[in-house]
This record gives structure tokens, sequence and C-alpha cells, in this order.
């Protein structure tokens, strides 16, 4: 937790994402929701795909699909399947429009395709 706690504090994306599931988990430290989600928050709003997912997953429990699918649409962009599957499951209950659906699953391929690229390069 102290590592993470102060790479978060220097800015790292991936230790904004660490501790807040550290404070979810209750794993080193107390479960604390209110710190999970500042944490959460940071590493989403930084770009970190399963931060915003996982806000998603948060706004989706407490009834708000509509942020819950903007969440997923976010995410889905950077390539991230869970939410692509999320998205999926909200179109089909009507709470996604076959534009926004089908615009974010034009981006997930992008975004999947150009991680393949650059994997490729670094071989």
């Amino acid at each position: 937790f102290e590592y993470d706690s102060k790479a978060a504090e220097l800015g790292d994306v991936g230790a904004h994402f660490n501790v807040s599931c550290l404070f979810r988990d209750g794993k080193g430290v107390e479960k604390d929701t209110e710190k999970e989600l500042h944490y959460l928050e940071e590493a989403a709003v930084a770009g970190h795909p399963d931060a915003r997912h996982n806000l998603g997953c948060v706004e989706g429990e407490s009834g708000r699909y509509e942020r819950a699918m903007k969440h997923f649409i976010i995410s889905a962009n950077m390539g991230h399947n869970e939410s692509l599957d999320s998205l999926k499951k909200g179109f089909m209950a009507g709470l996604v429009s076959k534009e926004d659906f089908a615009t974010a699953l034009r981006a997930h391929q992008a975004a999947v395709d150009a991680r393949k690229v650059r994997r490729g390069r670094r071989q």
C-alpha cells in the first residue's frame, strides 16, 4: 500500500487504480468506499480503462444506468472487452442506442487493432 500510495501521489495512473482496489477490498487498509471512489475517479480521468469500467459498474449498481453506459462507452473505446460486453447488455436492454453501440464497437476494434500493431513493433 505504501509504495502504491506514494506512486499515486506522484501521478502514476496504475497506482491510483491499485490503491482504489486496496480500499475496495480492504487489503492492507480498512475498507473505505469514499477513498476507493476518489482513487478510481483519478485513474479513470487519467485514462485507465479498468478504472473507467469499474466506475461504470459502480454507477450501474447505484441505478444510474445512463452514467454507467457512458463510462462503458469510454472504456470500450480504449479497447476494454468487459466494457464492450456491458454495452452489449445495455443495448439489448434499451439503455444504449444502436448508433452509440455501433460507434463504440468500431472504436473498440480500432483500439484492439492499434494495440496489436504496437505489440508487433516491439517484437
